[in-house]
């Protein structure tokens, strides 16, 4: 069981990673401009953001069996359709189908973990999540052999045959769990998806090197960010079976939590994939090399990530992610520095390093703290947290590459971006001393962290 779900999201990362060392091949073959090449990246993340929270309901409402396998399916055939468009265009709108498989692995298959597992679940869910570096770590050389042989398809038709694979795997090996019944809020996701990408347009235009943050073009899709916002927020008040549970936005731990991770996915997941393109632009390293640079990272994070699961019950929740935050944000600051010394390949890959020792520090903490307050919402928290991130991710691929358009150095453009997200995640580091440290709550303990 274990192996079949870790399967799925390793598959999930790959295509995160994969088609970050495309990105400058992809561009040019398509024959489209940066700041509309990105959307094959925020795409997918736009579709996991709905995908994750509807998927966390409906996991909990239909059953987590029925969830994987849907998606898994879906996953495996958009994966074969994107690699047969010829357009920018239908190929960001296949790769949110894509995200809509992908996006619903990790909620459906957090559930069946922490369902199999019970008194393990934090052990168990923290060597789960470890598996996600590893994706990373083998991605970019799968996608830099095959941009190098073949051509960018080659990136998503590779997800076909394991597709397949892991779906009959899943049919045949999974447990059953039982439904718990009620809607699935369906409006409130397209609600939230409709916020998100009115803020990629909105951001996205501005990358028009003549484009003003007073004209229509960006007020009009700004606007209807902040009202779809409003909407989403006030709905969830009133309907019976909301996509988000309201005490999960508003409890005064989970706002924390969800800031925290929103600033966490933006740094580690989206400007993280964007490594290759700066060493492409700057130092004008080849495909395979540039996406060596974020394996480099998924060894960081392998070597962390394993050991702070299992160190959990000592640690507590709060170290792990003061160190690994500041380590990561010491890594971005270094990718952006020009290399002393080891030449540009060696300094990335050191740097790019320490950034993954900081996310697989930090990740089985920042999993696992909200758990704890409310492990009757596991799919619903688990939806959250990874539609957070993704939201994060997306606005930071969007606001970077719209700054890298306007600007007359690319590389240097980039450099700034690296060193000003670094900062935010140190100034936002100090919240985490919100966050409960203890693994294992009482119920009366997880009363009064959110009553606080």
């Amino acid at each position: 069981m274990f192996a079949i779900v870790s399967l799925a999201l390793f598959m999930s990362s790959v295509d995160g990673t994969i088609v970050s060392t495309a990105l400058p091949t992809l561009r040019h073959a398509l024959h489209a401009p940066l700041n509309w090449a990105s959307w094959t990246i925020t795409g997918y993340q736009l579709g996991l953001v709905v995908a994750m929270p509807v998927a966390g309901r409906v996991s909990d409402q239909l059953g987590r069996k029925r969830v994987f396998v849907g998606s898994a399916v879906l996953f495996t055939a958009s994966s074969f359709a994107c690699g047969l468009v010829g357009n920018v265009g239908l190929l960001v709108a296949l790769r949110v189908v894509q995200a809509v498989g992908g996006g619903a692995f990790m909620p459906s298959a957090t559930g069946i973990v922490s369902d199999t597992f019970g008194a393990g679940r934090d052990r168990a869910i923290g060597l789960f999540s470890s598996i996600f570096p590893i994706g990373a770590l083998v991605g970019p050389v799968i996608g830099g052999v095959i941009i190098a042989g073949w051509s960018w398809r080659g990136v998503f038709l590779v997800n076909v045959p394991i597709g397949v694979v892991f779906t009959v795997l899943a049919v045949r090996y999974l447990p059953e769990s039982r439904p718990s019944g009620g809607r699935t809020d369906i409006p409130g996701a397209l609600e939230l998806g409709a916020c998100i990408l009115a803020a990629m347009l909105a951001v996205t235009y501005l990358g028009y090197r003549h484009a003003s943050p007073l004209s229509v073009g960006f007020l009009a899709p700004l606007a209807v960010a902040l009202a779809t916002a409003v909407w989403f927020v006030r709905r969830a008040d009133r309907v019976r079976d909301p996509l988000i549970p309201v005490h999960l936005l508003r409890g005064r731990v989970f706002v924390v939590m969800n800031v925290v991770n929103f600033v966490w996915g933006g740094c580690v997941i989206g400007l993280g994939a964007l490594v290759p393109l700066y060493a492409e632009s700057r130092y004008r390293l080849a495909p395979l090399e540039a996406g060596t640079l974020l394996t480099a990272r998924g060894v960081g994070e392998i070597v962390l990530a394993v050991a702070s699961s299992l160190a959990l019950r000592r640690t507590g929740y709060r170290a792990p992610m003061i160190v690994g935050f500041t380590l990561v944000s010491a890594g971005f600051v270094l990718v952006a520095l020009h290399p002393p010394v080891l030449g540009p390949y060696g300094w990335l890959a050191c740097a790019t390093a320490v950034t993954g020792l900081g996310t697989g520090g930090s990740a089985p903490a920042a999993n696992n703290a909200s758990l704890e307050l409310s492990p009757q919402d596991v799919g619903a928290i688990s939806g959250l947290r990874g539609a957070v991130r993704q939201a994060g991710a997306i606005l930071t691929v969007a606001v970077v590459t719209s700054y890298v358009a306007r600007s007359a150095h690319e590389a240097t453009a980039l450099a700034h971006s690296f060193v000003a997200f670094a900062v935010l995640l140190l100034v936002t580091t100090p919240l985490v001393f919100f966050v409960p440290d203890h693994v294992g709550l009482g119920a009366s303990a997880r009363a009064h962290v959110e009553a606080s």
